[in-house]
């Protein structure tokens, strides 16, 4: 495995409750990840997006020709953009499908997590994942603290760290370590605005709730 983070093995870090072990935001993580994933493709020049050829999935992703990326996972996803041209909203979900499991997988390789399992009543197996490692998640919750609450001025990685977290809507979940306000949403929708990848994953999360909101009123007036 590549020693490097990934964007979307950082953001599903932060999005892990070490208390807990819940995901925040998982009801629309692939997008999330999808997002994320598109993200680092972006800042490494491996795809790009025409700011003037939007359809209905959104803006439209090419993959740019020359060097593939060494990590697999970005590989991989870099490889689906350039089977053919899509709209971003649709490629959020083709990527991020199936990555929840591939990052949980390559964060416990790290140490940064770890499973465990164990027997119910004696028969049924379960896996539990739980934290393990915290120091590079507490660099990075320090990092987009700097940035929140201090006011410092992000690094591409970082901005796009907090884009995709505003993005995703899972911000105020780190409340005990940043706490909630106006000045902290307002700053990172800026992030957030700043990053079509990260706009791209506020647009599909908000379809989603909207069209989950809808179904069940129609389900209660029913």
């Amino acid at each position: 495995m590549p020693n490097e983070m990934l964007i979307v093995e950082d953001l599903l870090l932060l999005m892990f409750d070490d208390e807990s072990g819940a995901i925040a935001g998982e009801g629309t993580l692939y997008y999330t990840l999808g997002g994320a994933v598109l993200v680092e493709l972006g800042l490494g020049k491996y795809v790009r997006v025409d700011e003037n050829d939007q359809g209905l999935n959104g803006l439209k992703v090419h993959a740019v020709a020359g060097d593939r990326p060494a990590d697999p996972v970005l590989r991989a996803a870099h490889e689906k953009v350039a089977e053919r041209k899509r709209g971003v909203q649709t490629l959020l979900i083709e990527i991020g499908t199936g990555m929840r499991q591939t990052v949980l997988d390559r964060l416990v390789e790290r140490g940064m997590l770890r499973q465990e399992t164990k027997k119910t009543l004696g028969l049924f197996r379960t896996t539990a994942t739980k934290a393990a490692d915290t120091g590079h998640k507490k660099a990075l919750m320090e990092k987009v603290r700097a940035v929140l609450v201090d006011g410092a001025e992000p690094d591409a990685r970082t901005a796009s760290l907090v884009g995709l977290l505003a993005a995703s809507g899972t911000l105020p979940s780190l409340h005990r370590s940043i706490p909630w306000s106006g000045k902290i949403y307002k700053r990172a929708k800026e992030l957030e605005q700043g990053s079509w990848g990260a706009e791209a994953v506020n647009a599909a999360v908000m379809r989603t709730v909207v069209a989950t909101s809808v179904g069940t009123a129609i389900a209660v007036t029913s």
